[in-house]
C-alpha cells in the first residue's frame, strides 16, 4: 500500500514540542500505521498556516512553493541531525552546513527600534519577503539548542514503529510520542505475551 499524504496531522505535538519548536517543526511530517503518512508542510498554504500558527510569521505572509520547499529541506536536515544524535553516530555534513546557512542568513533577534509612534521597542530587522527566511532561522536556533543544551540527552525517536517522530522525554524512558503510539506498543506486548502463553 502506498503512503498518503495529508496536511493535517492526525497526531497530538510530541513531548517537548511545547519547549523546542524544532520538534515540533522536524514531526510535521511522519509515517503512520497502515501505510499512511502526513505532511503538514506538503503545500503552501498549510506551510503559511504552520508558520503563523507558531508565532513565527505574520498571519499575512505569503508562503510560495519555493519557500514550502525550502522548509522541506531544512525539516529533512534537522531529522538527519536529531537522527544522529539520538543514534549516537556524526551526523551528514551537508546537513550542519544547512543549519548553519540557515541560522546565518538572517538575524534571529528583533533589533531595537525607536520612533515617535510607538516609542522604543523590537521589531525584526527584516522586511516582509524575509520572514520565511527569519522563520527557518528561528528554527535552525532553536534545533542547534536543542542538540547542544542540557535536553540533548532526552531527545528520543518514538519507540512505536512505524512512526518516525522525534520526542524530548519528560521522565523516564519513555520513548513514545503519543498516547496512541504508546496504546499500540502495549497492545502489541499483550498479543505476543497471549502467544507466547497458548504455546
Amino acid at each position: 500500500m502506498q503512503a498518503t499524504e495529508r496536511a493535517v496531522a492526525p497526531l497530538p505535538p510530541a513531548p517537548g514540542a511545547d519547549r523546542y519548536l524544532s520538534v515540533d517543526f522536524a514531526d510535521t511530517a511522519t509515517t503512520l500505521p497502515g501505510g499512511n503518512a502526513y505532511d503538514v508542510l506538503a503545500a503552501p498554504d498549510s506551510a503559511m498556516s504552520w508558520l503563523a500558527g507558531h508565532d513565527l510569521t505574520p498571519p499575512d505572509v505569503r508562503v510560495y512553493d519555493t519557500c514550502a520547499h525550502r522548509m522541506r529541506t531544512l525539516r529533512r536536515h534537522v531529522r538527519a541531525l536529531f537522527a544522529a544524535r539520538v543514534e549516537g553516530h556524526v551526523p551528514p555534513e551537508r546537513s550542519v552546513r544547512a543549519l548553519n546557512e540557515a541560522l546565518t542568513r538572517v538575524p534571529t533577534a528583533p533589533l531595537l527600534a525607536w520612533d515617535a509612534a510607538q516609542g522604543p521597542h523590537r521589531a525584526p530587522a527584516h522586511p516582509t519577503d524575509q520572514a520565511v527566511n527569519h522563520a527557518l532561522a528561528t528554527l535552525a536556533a532553536d534545533a542547534a539548542d536543542l542538540l547542544t543544551g542540557p535536553d540533548a540527552d532526552r531527545l528520543a525517536a518514538c519507540g512505536a514503529a512505524p512512526c518516525d517522530r522525534f520526542l524530548v522525554r519528560t521522565h523516564g524512558r519513555r520513548h513514545w510520542c503519543s498516547t496512541r503510539c504508546g496504546d499500540r506498543v502495549r497492545a502489541a506486548r499483550a498479543r505476543r505475551s497471549t502467544a507466547t502463553s497458548d504455546t
